[in-house]
C-alpha cells in the first residue's frame, strides 16, 4: 500500500496544477506559492492563477519550466462573447501559457447550445498557442448525458484539455463526471486530454482519478501532457507521502 501511495504521489505531483484562485490572492502569497512549484521530489505541470499574477509568477518560475495558467470567465461561465475574448486575449498578450476558461454552462442548459459552442470556438481562436483547458462544470450539469454532450462539444471545438470543475460550486470533481469526460475522449480519439479539479486534496483521493485513467485510457496516457489534477492542499499531502511520512486519509465521499 505504502509503495502505491508513494507512486501515485510522484504521479500526482508531476500532474498539477498547483492553484491559487482566492477572492483575496495577493501578490506575496502567490509568489510564495511558486516557489513550492519546484522541489526535491520535482515540479509541478502548471501555476494556475488570475490573470493579473502573470509577471510575478513568470519573474518567480523563469528557469523552471513551469508554465503559467490562467482562468477566464471564472468562476460564473457567463455568455457575453466580447468580455470573455477580451481576457483571453489580454491573458495572451500578457504571455500566460495556458488558459482554463468557463464555458457557459448555464446557456447550455437553458437550451442556448448555439452561444456556448460560439464561445468555444472564439476561445480556442483567442488562446492561439497556448494550452486551452475547457471547465464545463459538471456539478451544475448534473446529467451524465448532459455532462456526455457538453464534453464532446468541447473536444469538437479544440480543446487541449475538458476539465471537471471551478471548485467554487457545491459539487466538484466526482470519479463519475471524470468516467464521462475521460470515455468521451476515448470514444473521439481525440487528441484531448482531462483534469479534475476541486475537492482532491489526497494522494488517496488522486489515485481515483489516475486508476480511472489507466482503466479507460490505458496505463501510458495518464502523463503530464493529458493529465492534470488542479489542486492546492494536495502539494502538501504529496510531500508528506514522498517524504515518508503518514498520508492523509481520503475526503469523505470519494
Amino acid at each position: 500500500m505504502e509503495h502505491r501511495l508513494t507512486a501515485t504521489a510522484k504521479r500526482a505531483l508531476a500532474a498539477m496544477d498547483l492553484t491559487s484562485l482566492g477572492d483575496n490572492d495577493r501578490e506575496d502569497g502567490v509568489r510564495v506559492l511558486c516557489r513550492r512549484a519546484t522541489g526535491p521530489h520535482g515540479r509541478v505541470a502548471a501555476i494556475c492563477v488570475w490573470p493579473r499574477f502573470i509577471a510575478a509568477c513568470q519573474e518567480e518560475l523563469a528557469g523552471t519550466g513551469v508554465p503559467v495558467a490562467v482562468v477566464a470567465n471564472f468562476p460564473d461561465g457567463g455568455a457575453d462573447l466580447g468580455h470573455v475574448i477580451s481576457e483571453i486575449e489580454a491573458a495572451i498578450a500578457d504571455g500566460a501559457d495556458e488558459i482554463d476558461v468557463v464555458w457557459p454552462w448555464q446557456a447550455w442548459l437553458d437550451g442556448n447550445r448555439q452561444a456556448a459552442l460560439d464561445l468555444l470556438a472564439a476561445s480556442r481562436s483567442a488562446s492561439a498557442n497556448a494550452v486551452l483547458k475547457v471547465i464545463l462544470e459538471t456539478g451544475r450539469l448534473k446529467d451524465a448525458g448532459i455532462i456526455d454532450a457538453a464534453s464532446r462539444a468541447a473536444i469538437d471545438a479544440g480543446a487541449d484539455f475538458i476539465k471537471t470543475s471551478t471548485g467554487k460550486v457545491d459539487v466538484n470533481a466526482t470519479p463519475e463526471a471524470a468516467e464521462i469526460m475521460l470515455r468521451a475522449i476515448a470514444d473521439t480519439g481525440a487528441n484531448c486530454g482531462f483534469k479534475a479539479a476541486g475537492g482532491i486534496r489526497t494522494v488517496a483521493n488522486a489515485a481515483i482519478y489516475f486508476q480511472l485513467a489507466d482503466r479507460i485510457m490505458g496505463a501510458e496516457w495518464a502523463t503530464p501532457a493529458k493529465f492534470r489534477i488542479g489542486a492546492s492542499g494536495l502539494l502538501d499531502d504529496c510531500l508528506a507521502t514522498l517524504d515518508g511520512k503518514a498520508p492523509g486519509a481520503p475526503v469523505k465521499g470519494y
